[in-house]
């Protein structure tokens, strides 16, 4: 039997979320570069009573995405796309991040966006990371926004000798991440369906572990503990503001980012956390 078909990549805590709030009834298909953290994902989703099929898949790859895209397909129409998948910055160098984060999130939202059902949605998971960068010229975010994405890692400014480090080059990723969502919301649109971004905070998942034990470990928890919330957040509550765009519920929501963060952007320009008063 047919199903309205999930794809989930990146078989992370947050993913996982999503896609248990979402996922009822269709079939879920989830991608990540690790098969064995996929198979963990789909065997913890299959004995709760969903549907999940794990593949290996990497998000670099043009070739895998469209793989994965085909075996989802087999199944039914796309229905909703969740994509979850990254590297962070104390996990990779530059080039990886760069080609994950950035290339691959924008091939992948391209690819989908050429099957997508109508009426279908889907969310990609940037990071509040790309808030905290000065903004950009027009022209860069507009380059950003619209170069084609086999021209994409040749932009100037995504040249390494303009890239200062792995954060810088993960703000960059995930500014584009959010210009890359509403340029694809509008081919999205002529298909009937929309994509938008959410922008998670300090999520207490094993990546942000990693983060916290990381060089810029005391950074980040200086971060949640002087942000008005005063705490990381969970992985559900992204999934609270994903169930709305996914839903019915977001039908006028497309093109847009969520910055889901504890208040802690707001903090950085406006508050304990701005750089000129923070220790």
């Amino acid at each position: 039997m047919k199903k309205d078909v999930m794809i989930l990549t990146g078989a992370g805590q947050i993913g996982m979320a999503i896609a248990r709030r979402m996922g009822s009834g269709m079939k879920i298909v989830i991608g990540d570069k690790k098969p064995e953290n996929a198979q963990a994902i789909a065997k913890i989703m299959n004995d709760a009573g969903y549907d999940a099929d794990a593949f290996e898949m990497d998000l670099s790859s043009r070739e895998s995405i469209r793989n994965l895209i085909a075996k989802a397909q087999e199944h039914g129409e796309i229905s909703m796309l969740v994509n979850a998948a990254g590297v962070s910055p104390s996990q990779a160098p530059v080039e990886a991040i760069l080609k994950v984060d950035l290339y691959g999130t924008a091939v992948l939202l391209e690819e989908v966006g050429k099957v997508i059902k109508s009426g279908g949605a889907g969310v990609t998971v940037s990071s509040q990371s790309g808030h905290r960068m000065p903004a950009l010229s027009p022209e860069e975010d507009e380059l950003l926004a619209c170069t084609p994405t086999k021209e994409l890692l040749k932009l100037d400014m995504l040249r390494p000798g303009n890239i200062r480090d792995t954060l810088h080059a993960y703000q960059m990723a995930k500014r584009c991440n959010v210009k890359r969502v509403m340029s694809e919301s509008v081919k999205w649109g002529e298909r009937g369906a929309r994509i938008n971004s959410i922008s998670p905070g300090i999520i207490v998942t094993p990546l942000a572990i990693d983060e916290f034990n990381g060089p810029r470990g005391d950074f980040y928890k200086n971060m949640f503990a002087r942000c008005p919330a005063g705490r990381p957040g969970t992985a559900d509550e992204v999934a609270n503001a994903a169930e709305l765009l996914l839903s019915e519920k977001g039908a006028f929501i497309t093109g847009a980012d969520f910055l889901i963060d504890g208040g802690a952007t707001a903090s950085y320009f406006y508050g304990p956390l701005k750089p000129e008063t923070s220790h």
